[in-house]
């Protein structure tokens, strides 16, 4: 079931999201050659504590971190640890909180100094495919509409979605109805209504879509080992439009 947001708990989703935007932010300055995935993830974890927020994702169903950073080929869900950044890898940075009992949910994928022309393209159309999506949330258009915005756009450049992890509902849930994957028919799916709160996330691979699951239970990496980047913003469908909530004010 599909939950419809209050002009007031939008706003409790926002103020939580803008917290997850602040954070995501500073860890973007901080991505140097050097450091550390764990470092990254205390630092996430402590600013977040300090602007009175609990990290979402630690303990989320036996999750271990606070933040989700994902180097190259890993996808989603990579465990932050004492693995160090080098110059030329990307890294998405995959963050939540709760707040006031609002879930923020956001993430972004940056460089760690100068990068491939195929990773800096890779992460270019994502991050395009990311605001195609956003502006199809609108009142009256269909969930698929979102869904085929960012498969074509991804495809058209050459790079594949993600199919087994999508995009969903947010709320008073870290989780919740829709599931809004990267692909789909447009004119397919439930119809959008204002006050419906999705955190929608293209996760776009260089070669083929198809991932796996490593050993750890958690990272998930590309079949082939090629790169991957991940983008997402939690929006809110209203009468004139959809509306960012992580984004920096």
């Amino acid at each position: 079931m599909v939950i419809l947001k209050s002009p007031k708990e939008i706003e409790g989703i926002r103020a939580s999201n803008q917290i997850v935007a602040e954070v995501l932010e500073r860890l973007r300055e901080r991505v140097t050659p050097g450091v550390t995935t764990e470092e990254l993830d205390i630092y996430a974890e402590t600013m977040a504590k300090k602007r009175g927020a609990y990290p979402a994702f630690k303990g989320y169903m036996g999750y271990p971190s606070s933040l989700c950073t994902s180097v190259n080929a890993e996808v989603v869900h990579g465990i932050p640890s004492g693995r160090v950044l080098e110059e030329g890898d990307i890294v998405s940075m995959d963050f939540g909180t709760l707040y006031n009992e609002f879930y923020g949910d956001a993430a972004i994928t940056v460089t760690v100094g100068k990068v491939s022309p195929v990773a800096e393209q890779l992460m270019e159309i994502t991050r395009e495919a990311l605001y195609k999506g956003i502006s199809e949330a609108r009142v009256g258009k269909r969930l698929g509409d979102i869904s085929y915005a960012v498969q074509a756009h991804v495809e058209n450049a050459g790079f594949s979605v993600v199919r087994d992890f999508v995009g969903h509902g947010i709320g008073r849930n870290l989780h919740e109805d829709p599931q809004i994957p990267n692909f789909g028919v447009q004119g397919r799916g439930i119809e959008l209504k204002s006050g419906m709160v999705f955190a929608i996330e293209p996760m776009v691979n260089e070669g083929t879509y198809k991932v796996k699951v490593l050993k750890d239970g958690w990272t998930v990496v590309t079949l082939d080992g090629k790169l991957s980047a991940h983008f997402e913003h939690t929006i809110a469908i209203t009468e004139n439009g959809p509306v960012i909530l992580s984004k920096v004010k």
